[in-house]
Order: C-alpha cells, then sequence, then structure tokens
C-alpha cells in the first residue's frame, strides 16, 4: 500500500558531512523508490547573526512557524503519517502536538537526555542528567559551550516534558538498542520504543586485505582520536584521517610520521576510500548511537576497530567483523591492528561483515522496518478510532 509520508528533520549546519542529514535524505528516497509518495521538509539554520541566535532561541522552545507549516500540510496535503527526525533548533517539540496523523520519532542520539547528546563532559562519560532535570548541563555549558544556548535547549526539552508533549508520538525509533536502553533507563516506555539501525545502499565490495586504516568523520573531542595518535606511532600501520572539525589543528600537531590528513572529501568518494582500506578506525570515547560510518564500511567489505563505547560492541563483533579496544588502551589497539594487518584475517573478517550488512543493515531490511513501523502505527489509529492529541507523558516529568 503507497503511503503519504511527511518527513521533518531541522538540518545540521555540517551539511553533507552530517550522517544524519545524509541519513534522512537516504530514507526519504528509499520511501520514494517503494512507490510511497513523500513530502521532505527540512529548514535550514540561520545565518548566525545576533538577532537570529536570539530567534533561535526563543523557536527551539516553541516554533509557531514550523508548527503552523505542519497544520498547513496536514490540512492539504493529508499525510497518513508523520515521521520526525532532529527537532533542534528550527522546528522545536510543539510540532508533535495536535496532529491528525500518527507520528514517528527517530530517536539518532540521547538529545532528549543530555544537552550535547553525547553523555560526555570534559573528555569522560556523564550521565548526571540521565532520568534527572537538565540543570546540570545548562551549570556546566554543556552545549557548544554556551549557557544561553544550554539554557535554551534545557528549557525546550523541560516545557514540553512537563506539557507531556513526547507522549504525542505514537511510536519511537531507536537507532540502535542501546540507544533504546539509554532512553528506557530515562523512564520512556520500552513497548513505545522501536529499534532500526541506519542503512546504506550497495557501494561495490572491496577486493583483497586493503592497505591503510582509515578514519572518517569529524575531527572533534568526543571522537577519540587524540588518545588513538598518542599511541598510534608504534603501530605497524598507515592511519589516514578523512575530515575536518575543530580539533584538526591541534591533531595535526601530536600525529606520527605514520598518521596521514587527508582533509574532508565529498561523500560521493567515501565508498571508493573504504574500499581501498583494510579497516575502518572508529576511536570514540562517547557513547556512539549508530555510527553512519561502521555500516558503510560493511557495505563495503571492510571490517572496524573500534572502541568499546555506546553502541559500537552492537555492530563489531570481536574476531568477527572486525575488532573492539578500550580507548587510549595501548596494548588492545596494537593487538586489533596486528591482527587486521594479516591478511587472511583481514579477508575473512571483510566478507563477514558484507554479510552483516546484506542481512541487518541492507535497503532491503530498513524498507521493511519502516514500512512495519508505520503499518502499525496506522492500524492502531485505526482500531482506536479518529486519532486525538494524546498528550500524556512518554517519559516522567523530571524537571519540576
Amino acid at each position: 500500500m503507497s503511503l503519504r509520508v511527511l518527513v521533518l528533520h531541522s538540518q545540521y549546519a555540517s551539511g553533507a558531512s552530517s550522517g544524519e542529514n545524509r541519513v534522512v535524505e537516504d530514507e526519504a528516497a528509499l520511501l520514494a523508490e517503494h512507490g510511497h509518495d513523500v513530502r521532505l521538509e527540512t529548514p535550514a539554520p540561520d545565518d548566525g547573526s545576533a538577532a537570529a541566535r536570539l530567534a533561535l532561541g526563543a523557536r527551539a522552545v516553541w516554533s509557531r512557524r514550523t508548527t503552523r507549516m505542519v497544520r498547513r500540510i496536514e490540512q492539504e496535503w493529508r499525510p497518513d503519517v508523520i515521521h520526525v527526525h532532529n527537532l533542534f533548533p528550527q522546528l522545536s517539540p510543539a510540532v508533535l502536538r495536535g496532529t491528525g496523523a500518527p507520528v514517528v520519532l527517530t530517536l539518532h542520539n540521547y538529545r532528549l537526555l543530555c544537552l550535547p547528546a553525547t553523555f560526555l563532559r570534559d573528555g569522560r562519560q556523564c550521565e548526571k542528567c540521565l532520568g534527572r532535570g537538565l540543570s546540570a548541563g545548562v551549570r556546566h555549558r554543556c552545549y557548544r559551550g554556551s549557557l544561553a544556548g544550554s539554557a535554551s535547549l534545557a528549557t525546550s526539552i523541560s516545557v514540553h516534558r512537563a506539557l507531556g508533549t513526547f507522549g504525542a508520538v505514537d511510536r519511537f525509533v531507536a537507532v540502535s538498542g542501546f540507544v533504546r536502553d539509554k532512553y528506557v533507563s530515562a523512564g520512556f516506555a520500552s513497548e513505545r520504543i522501536a529499534v532500526k539501525p541506519n542503512f546504506v545502499a550497495p557501494t561495490g565490495r572491496r577486493d583483497g586485505p586493503g592497505s591503510d586504516f582509515l578514519y572518517l568523520g569529524r575531527l572533534s573531542e568526543e571522537k577519540g582520536l587524540e588518545p588513538l595518535l598518542r599511541l598510534w606511532g608504534d603501530v605497524p600501520g598507515t592511519l589516514r584521517i578523512v575530515g575536518e572539525g575543530p580539533e584538526g589543528d591541534r591533531l595535526r600537531s601530536i600525529a606520527p610520521p605514520n598518521v596521514e590528513f587527508a582533509g574532508a572529501v565529498p561523500p560521493g568518494d567515501v565508498p571508493a576510500l573504504l574500499r581501498s582500506s583494510r579497516a575502518l578506525v572508529l576511536p570514540s570515547i562517547c557513547y556512539e548511537g549508530a555510527p553512519r560510518t561502521v555500516v558503510e564500511a560493511f557495505a563495503a567489505g571492510v571490517p572496524v576497530i573500534g572502541s568499546r563505547r555506546g553502541a559500537i560492541p552492537e555492530f563489531v563483533s570481536h574476531g568477527d567483523t572486525g575488532a573492539l579496544a578500550e580507548p587510549g588502551v595501548a596494548e588492545e589497539w596494537h593487538a586489533a591492528v596486528e591482527m587486521l594487518n594479516r591478511d587472511e584475517e583481514s579477508v575473512r573478517m571483510g566478507g563477514n561483515a558484507h554479510h552483516a550488512w546484506r542481512e541487518l543493515y541492507s535497503p532491503q531490511r530498513a524498507i521493511e522496518a519502516l514500512e512495519g513501523v508505520y503499518a502499525d502505527v496506522i492500524a492502531r489509529g485505526v482500531r482506536n478510532g479518529s486519532k486525538e492529541p494524546r498528550l500524556g507523558p512518554a517519559v516522567p516529568s523530571i524537571d519540576q
């Protein structure tokens, strides 16, 4: 059955380099390829001026502009389901309220539980706000080091928790079991959260064991590159770092000779980079939710060396599709690299990684999961009669 799906997503300023932006675009295209009528509304960031930042703070709490837009589209276009991704800052949780169509909200990260969405503060894991209020996040300026930004985001989440806005969501979709479990531990009802991993399209499979090791992503603190670079000088192999970010200059200053920086590349160049690599390296020190780069590597038949953080062990099976190591523990990273430096092991694990992509993270698996979620929320609405605004709390009000 063909459905009308309204997709809402507040774009990240990083554009095509944002994994979440690409996930939203890919899902919308996948739905259209399978005969669904998709309308994509992705408001872009403002110009960054002082006036725009001031207006943005209020909009993050309650955006009248986008709520009017959603109501108008509902009246004119009559979507069967509304699928929401990133809410902040352009949309605000207010768009979830009072809809006529069922609402699905993808939990890409931990934004509703932690202001920076990483459970990381000053380079260390922090769960002070998990299941509690967000005052600690404001006090420590956890959102981009900004007191005003942290206060605005915390106000938005707290106000909508108190109003029961998140109770208007018919089904949450977590991108990994780890993400789901964090929301459940914060008080969200487990039966309201489905798990649907990210997917990537076929990209061509690696031939042979590959050569250099590859890091692909943002150069920022939570990605754990500094502790990795401090031990990589003793690793027998070249590490190629692809990406840019706020830590770029400092990381270049401490990198040993066997590390190369390639800068940012267009998304279309990523598959070829992966196919030439021995393994993707993911040294994150934060709770990764569902790294898209892991799925991209698996699609190319490339194993992954990842840290034992967040959902990475959920995707990477040690000795099967790659290897796992503690961030900064030289012995474990050396052992992992030594394992992948053996050609036969790299080939074997690459084959297992490609099999995992085909079975778990392919477009076919993704469309089956998406259509299953949509069918379920639509059927529930039919059984319960026309949808009434359901604004009971999806999570206990913890910010009083």
